[in-house]
């Protein structure tokens, strides 16, 4: 894949779509070994996380369950640093252990919101599994379980991941060029 544009911005790939099921392989293996004798129930947060979520949970040879949630906390390429309400949570999750997918986890504001809201729930534990972390943006305590792929602090697009809703259906994971003008 070459440059594309999306709306005003141009991206060029970064990380190829092998490079991420092998990535993603290798999460659902830390997470068979962690949940082998349990029932997990995954939370996947749209719309990003969808992507992530399917790839993953076809790996995973345990007994589980999935929905997904949504919430909104970006705005553009910046997150606007507030989360809306959490949306679509019908499942009981007291004593259950809990699974989030998250398709990335930067500056850690929609994890925050997202754990304080499943806290309320009561469920047996919450760990957080996410597609790419961005360490260097993290400004959260919450520790981030599971991680396929860290990244610097680059705004991407791909395999979920959108600028202002395109972008989601390409493959691997592109990054923005940045103009040093």
């Amino acid at each position: 894949m070459s440059r594309i544009r999306l709306h005003d911005l141009e991206f060029e790939p970064f990380i190829p779509e092998q490079e991420l099921s092998d990535a993603i392989s290798r999460v659902a293996g830390e997470l068979e070994v962690k949940y082998a004798d349990r029932r997990p129930l995954f939370i996947g947060v749209l719309n990003g996380a969808f992507f992530f979520a399917a790839e993953l949970i076809k790996r995973l040879e345990i007994e589980c369950e999935i929905t997904f949630v949504k919430v909104a906390s970006y705005h553009g390429t910046n997150s606007t640093g507030r989360v809306t309400d959490l949306i679509g949570l019908n499942e009981r999750l007291t004593d259950r252990h809990v699974v989030v997918l998250e398709d990335i986890v930067d500056t850690g504001t929609t994890v925050r919101y997202i754990m304080d809201a499943l806290k309320d729930h009561h469920p047996a534990s919450i760990s957080i599994c996410t597609l790419l972390f961005k360490p260097d943006a993290y400004k959260q305590n919450i520790p981030i379980d599971h991680v396929a792929v860290r990244i610097p602090n680059d705004f991407v697009v791909g395999s979920g991941l959108d600028h202002d809703g395109l972008g989601r259906n390409l493959p691997g994971i592109l990054r923005i060029i940045k103009n040093d003008t």
